[in-house]
């Protein structure tokens, strides 16, 4: 799948968490149990229908699994965003950086008061959407790009 289907995968996702969040004002915890019943129920039903049926399945779910060497990258990826994120914290609350302190207590305050005006859930849902944005046009900007090359490359020849 490329990049711009990521995109659009991620922005209807993020659209129907959206909804279950901000307009039916329901929790994270409620939507997981949702989608961990639809899931089950999905899976019970199409048992009984293989059953019936006398249907093989070729792969079974129970034997899934990811390989060690991506688990540990998952988890590195994740340590070392929340370690450079407590980096970045660590010294702006020291003062050693005056200038990275300012940035800090700036974005926070900002934050803070768009907050008050807008709800979490919009927010994070505004930046899901800035950052699909931004990954479909940078997908047709590379696009862009290698037709531009290969038009140059013969206009050369």
């Amino acid at each position: 799948m490329g990049e711009m289907g990521k995109a659009i995968g991620l922005l209807i996702s993020g659209t129907l968490v959206y909804h279950h969040c901000a307009n039916r004002n329901a929790t994270l915890l409620s939507l997981f149990s949702d989608v961990l019943i639809v899931l089950l129920s999905s899976l019970a039903i199409l048992g009984l229908l293989f059953r019936q049926l006398n249907v093989s399945v070729p792969v079974d779910p129970l034997e899934w699994q990811i390989s060690q060497d991506t688990a540990s990258n998952i988890v590195a990826r994740l340590a070392n965003t929340v370690g450079a994120a407590e980096s970045v914290l660590r010294v702006a609350a020291t003062g050693h950086d005056k200038r990275l302190f300012v940035k800090v207590v700036i974005s926070l305050y900002f934050l803070a008061a768009l907050g008050r005006i807008i709800s979490g859930m919009t927010i994070a849902y505004a930046g899901l959407c800035l950052f699909c944005l931004y990954m479909a046009c940078q997908k047709s900007q590379s696009t862009g790009n290698s037709v531009l090359r290969r038009t140059n490359r013969e206009t050369s020849e």
